[in-house]
């Protein structure tokens, strides 16, 4: 990789770990479901100039529901429930566990042995994380957020067949299909008044985090993120994501004194252990067809 493309995985990297800690102080202000729903409401500007990409309204939404709207209103209720912010970040980046077990299933890849022994290791992390579950947070908020890496996962396969569409436009639709529903939920559960009383009073800080989010989170750094993937082989672009929980964790810290015992300090190491194992590890191997 070029020097100037490596800063920039880098500067994804940063910017996806400090967008849990702006979204913990955006759940200050607003519900999750109205949080998530102007996250993608400001990364779907770019909507209003662009066309939409030439793919099925059902692969869209599909995309869309998965990767987007179920992974980030998981987060966002798992954050608001009291699931520290740095043991997020981490349980988000297990979504590559789960991506290469769907690929298995789903597209015959066999994991190689070294990606088989990541996945144990990477189940062992969290099984330790489980063991810390119920002290400080509930064990419903974790069962919520373990929905946001499989979400991911579904919606990184789905990705693959909307291959050719123009990356930032189609993360721009992504975005808007997101937000729709979103806006709708919040209506639902929070009413009507209750949901725009806090748009209108909403800080300066709840509209810093916000922009922050949706525009430079969602929008400016998936669009790099995407050019990284069409530039470069995944395998040299996909490591670089290991620093979005170290970033988160670190954030965390600073920002609100997060700290984690030895039991669950070791679970988050394990799993981001296992996940470098998998990345690191040669791609899959499709299995052999049959007569």
């Amino acid at each position: 990789m070029k020097p100037a493309d490596i800063l920039i995985a880098i500067l994804v990297a940063v910017i996806w770990g400090l967008a849990f800690v702006a979204s913990r102080i955006a759940l200050d202000e607003f519900s999750p479901e109205l949080m998530t729903a102007m996250r993608f409401t400001i990364a779907a500007v770019p909507c209003l100039f662009i066309p939409k990409p030439k793919i099925a309204w059902s692969l869209l939404i599909a995309i869309s529901f998965t990767l987007f709207l179920g992974q980030f209103l998981s987060q966002a209720y798992g954050i608001a429930h009291g699931v520290p912010v740095g043991l997020t970040s981490v349980v988000v980046q297990s979504q590559a566990l789960f991506t290469i077990g769907f690929a298995a299933i789903a597209f015959g890849e066999r994991p190689t042995p070294v990606q088989t022994l990541g996945i144990v290791v990477a189940a062992v992390g969290l099984l330790l994380i489980c063991g810390t579950v119920g002290y400080d947070f509930s064990v419903g908020a974790f069962a919520v957020l373990m929905i946001a890496p499989i979400c991911f996962a579904v919606g990184n396969l789905l990705l693959r067949r909307a291959r050719g569409a123009p990356m930032f436009d189609l993360f721009a639709w992504l975005c808007l299909t997101a937000a729709v529903p979103l806006f709708a939920l919040a209506l639902v559960v929070n009413g009507p008044a209750p949901t725009f009383q806090s748009l209108i009073h909403m800080s300066p800080t709840g509209l810093v985090c916000l922009l922050a989010i949706g525009a430079i989170s969602t929008s400016i750094a998936y669009w790099l993120w995407g050019r990284l993937l069409r530039d470069y082989p995944a395998a040299q672009v996909v490591p670089f994501a290991l620093l979005v929980p170290f970033v988160g964790s670190a954030a965390s810290s600073i920002v609100f004194g997060e700290k984690f015992g030895p039991l669950r300090l070791a679970g988050m190491l394990t799993v981001i252990g296992g996940i470098a194992v998998m990345v690191l590890a040669r791609r899959p191997q499709p299995l052999p067809k049959t007569a």
